[in-house]
């Protein structure tokens, strides 16, 4: 098991930032990979960000340039930095572990579809008004 704890949401006027912290216990492997996903009601869960174990990253197009991923191994802790949010930012989003790694290779890329990742937290909700 993987717990996820995701925090940091809340409702902020657009323009403004927040960051999220996903605190993740348990991941043993060296190969894997974090993600961030998001959820509107009545939509599918869309995929954010994501950062592989050994390095890189991958964002959505309507987040680059306004959101920024990363990780602290020491604090076994995932962020996501987001600035410039919009309305259309508003949503639940949930934190996300491939504890396999295979996402990274996946030939449309490690966001395209949520049943990659083995693992997810409760989520958290991002508001942002007009």
């Amino acid at each position: 098991q993987v717990p996820l704890v995701e925090s940091g949401g809340g409702s902020v006027q657009a323009g403004g930032s927040l960051r999220l912290s996903c605190v993740a216990s348990g991941i043993t492997s060296s190969d894997y990979v974090m993600g961030w996903f998001r959820q509107v009601p009545g939509k599918e869960r869309e995929g954010v960000a994501s950062i592989y174990s050994k390095g890189g990253t991958v964002y959505a197009d309507s987040v680059k340039g306004r959101f920024t991923i990363s990780k602290d191994n020491a604090k076994n802790t995932l962020y996501l930095q987001m600035g410039s949010l919009k309305p259309e930012d508003t949503a639940m989003y949930y934190c996300a572990a491939d504890t396999y790694g295979g996402s990274w290779y996946f030939k449309r890329g490690p966001l395209a579809t949520s049943d990659l990742y083995n693992y997810w937290g409760q989520g958290t909700q991002v508001t942002v008004s007009s």
